[in-house]
This record gives C-alpha cells, sequence and structure tokens, in this order.
C-alpha cells in the first residue's frame, strides 16, 4: 500500500482564531451544545423517527428545528434566506455553494420545481464571486426507482422511457444553463446501485459542455474500490475525445447502506475492505489530478486533514497557485471550520455547501449530517475539542 508523507508546513488546522472568526460568542456556544447532542448515540437514533412524527402531526417544533440544528447546517429555507451565512463566509474569504437539499420525492411536478429552483442557484451565483459552484443531485430531478431500473439493464416501458428522458432534459436544462452563464456545477453521486446511469449521463453532459473549461463536474467516492479507476478511464476520454474534465472527490456518504444492501442481496461490497484503502485511494486521486491539472478541475471534498494537507502540499511541490482556477478545497457549513477557514487564510480557493429548503423537507439531509458525525471516528471530538478551546482563547469557559 502506497504511503504518502506529510512534510512540516506552516499551515496549521488547529488556529481556533481564523476558524471562528466569523462566529459570535452566542453562536459558538451554541454550536458547543449542539455537538454534544449530537454526539449522544441514543439521541441521535431516536431523533428521526420522533421529530418527523412530531413534523407530519403538526406539532409546533419547526421554530425549535430551525433555530438550533438547521441554523446550524443550513443557510436557509430560500436562496435569501442564505444571503447572511454566504456573506459571513465571503468574509472569511471562503466561497459558497447553494445547495437545494430537498430529496425523495415521486412526482413529475416536484421534479419540475427543483429543477426550476436549481436553475435559480445557477442564476444566483452568474457573476457573484462568493458563489463559485453549484450543485445538485440527479435523484432530485427523477425518479430513484427509475434509474435503479436503468441501472440494471432492465427493459423500459413507455411512460418508464418518457419519464427518464424528462430526466435527462432537466438534467440538460440545467448544464446548458451553467454554460451560458459561466457557472461551474456539480452532479453530486449518489447509491452505487444507481450511479452507472448517473455516470453516462454526466459523461454526456461533460462531452456536451466541457469543450472550452469544465462547466460539469462528476463526483468520485473513492470509498468504493473501483472510483480510482472510474476517475482514470474519464480522464482518459476526456483526453482522447478533446474536452475537459470536471471531478468533484469525495470519500463517500451511504457506507452502512451500501454494506447492508450487498450482505443482503448476496453480492460483493462496493465498499473499500478498510478505512486505510480509502484514504489511499481518496490521496492517489489527488495527487492524479494535479498531475493533470490541465485537463482536470476538481473540487476536494474532506473533511480529514492529512487530505488537505496532501493536497496544499501537492500543489507547492508542482509550484501551482494557491489560488489555481482548476483547485478547490470544500467542507459542509457547520463542519469542520478549522480546516475551510485556515486553509482560505493561505490563499487557497475554499468553498463550503450551503443546504437550503423547507425545514421539513431538508430533514433528511439534517439527520444525515448527525449520524454522519457519531459514526466517523474522531469527528465529533475534534469538532469540540476545537469550539472549546475557542470558548478558552476569549475567555468564555
Amino acid at each position: 500500500m502506497q504511503k504518502f508523507e506529510l512534510k512540516s508546513t506552516n499551515l496549521s488546522f488547529d488556529n481556533t482564531e481564523n476558524a471562528f472568526r466569523g462566529k459570535t460568542d452566542a453562536e459558538l456556544k451554541g454550536a458547543y451544545w449542539l455537538f454534544k447532542l449530537i454526539s449522544i448515540n441514543f439521541l441521535t437514533k431516536i431523533g428521526p423517527p420522533i421529530t418527523n412524527l412530531a413534523l407530519n402531526i403538526g406539532l409546533p417544533i419547526k421554530s425549535l428545528i430551525k433555530a438550533t440544528i438547521f441554523k446550524h447546517f443550513c443557510g436557509g429555507e430560500n436562496i435569501e434566506e442564505c444571503e447572511g451565512t454566504v456573506k459571513q463566509l465571503h468574509e472569511g474569504s471562503v466561497g459558497s455553494i447553494l445547495d437545494y437539499s430537498v430529496e425523495g420525492e415521486e412526482d413529475e411536478p416536484v421534479f419540475d420545481a427543483t429543477c426550476v429552483e436549481i436553475m435559480k442557484t445557477i442564476q444566483h451565483a452568474d457573476g457573484d464571486k462568493r458563489i463559485p459552484l453549484t450543485v445538485f443531485k440527479a435523484t432530485g430531478l427523477g425518479k430513484f426507482a427509475l434509474l435503479e431500473k436503468m441501472d440494471a439493464k432492465q427493459i423500459l416501458d413507455a411512460e418508464e422511457s418518457a419519464a427518464f428522458e424528462r430526466f435527462k432534459n432537466r438534467v440538460d436544462q440545467i448544464c446548458k444553463m451553467a454554460d451560458d452563464l459561466d457557472v461551474k456545477v456539480m452532479i453530486d453521486a449518489e447509491e452505487s446501485w444507481i450511479q452507472d446511469t448517473i455516470d453516462v449521463v454526466a459523461l454526456e453532459m461533460m462531452r456536451k459542455y466541457n469543450q472550452k473549461k469544465a462547466i460539469v463536474y462528476n463526483t468520485y467516492q473513492l470509498y468504493r474500490h473501483d472510483k480510482l479507476a472510474s476517475l482514470k478511464a474519464d480522464a482518459e476520454i476526456a483526453s482522447q475525445e478533446k474536452f475537459f474534465m470536471g471531478a468533484k472527490l469525495v470519500r463517500g456518504a451511504y457506507m452502512e447502506k451500501e454494506r447492508k444492501r450487498a450482505l443482503s442481496m448476496n453480492y460483493p461490497s462496493p465498499i473499500q475492505e478498510d478505512k486505510e484503502s480509502s484514504d489511499r485511494d481518496y490521496n492517489l486521486a489527488l495527487q492524479f489530478c494535479i498531475d493533470k491539472i490541465e485537463l482536470i478541475s476538481f473540487v476536494a471534498g474532506t473533511h480529514n486533514e492529512d487530505s488537505c494537507r496532501l493536497l496544499a502540499e501537492l500543489l507547492d511541490e508542482k509550484s501551482i497557485p494557491h489560488n489555481h482556477e482548476h483547485v478547490y478545497f470544500s467542507q459542509l457549513l457547520g463542519m469542520s471550520d478549522n480546516l475551510s477557514f485556515n486553509l482560505s487564510a493561505f490563499g487557497y480557493n475554499v468553498a463550503k455547501y450551503v443546504p437550503y429548503g423547507p425545514v421539513k423537507a431538508v430533514m433528511p439531509y439534517l439527520f444525515r449530517r448527525a449520524e454522519e458525525n457519531t459514526s466517523v471516528a474522531g469527528q465529533m471530538g475534534r469538532e469540540l475539542r476545537l469550539i472549546a478551546v475557542e470558548l478558552k482563547r476569549r475567555g468564555l469557559n
């Protein structure tokens, strides 16, 4: 297994003054207690069903959710409400990625409405340097079951074929607007049993709209053992067919679900055998993209300090400017501010995902954030430790 040696550097991720400069004393204290609650596994497990029940039967808890977990991890219920977050991030030299986070819908009118909303984020980013990237999920634009059937190479009936054409048309509308307005747009990765179809559509969009520069980005989940190879294969296609490649590199978001499904359906899990293998492939992907910096524009979506430091060092080793337009670091709003703001302080391009949408519709996203924080070893301890250090520095503990 290839090892990456991290060199000494002035870049530090422990500068809490930089990390939390944009937070008031009250916001910092609120974040501390929020992460304390999230770290209690029992509450994280019982919270989602209780919250969904309360919202579904009309109990008045929306204001409580909006003032706590929603406020910390989301920009607002609509684009206009995100302005405060966009401004605050910009003051710390961090960009925003407006992410309409409504998911799990099934109706064609909702898919059309979601398409319109995603296009609004692109229009909003047009000419606004504070919003360097936009994003969408394919399952916000078409039925999950339809994509699943496509992936399984099952024959579609006439109604399903028409629905799939509408799905592709929505994706194309979004990517065309991004191209027309010169706004970068990322297509998020999803579950492995619909991902092949998403990959095919994403590659088609890159062929069509990445002729002059990378506008459309596909996402590669490196916790899958086959995705480093996919990244390299797509780069070879881009090179041969003479279009530019856009790539977002992440470790992945569906590990437990992927392993459970593979076990229940008796097929080999697509997930790496261990964390070390995921880390290895992620870091190899960073190196691959840096080596092909003229062909590939990429976003390193990671909360891993070692990977962030490695990418920073690779840029220096290759004498690539910190703010090279083909390279972005990215983290989620409300998490890993020590990475985002310390990287931006050293002149690197950084952008935070800023999810938004109606409180009830965004709850699946918020529940995943809570589950993610309790399942990632050390994540909670790191967030709490850094907040505690800053509270002490401010004389608030």
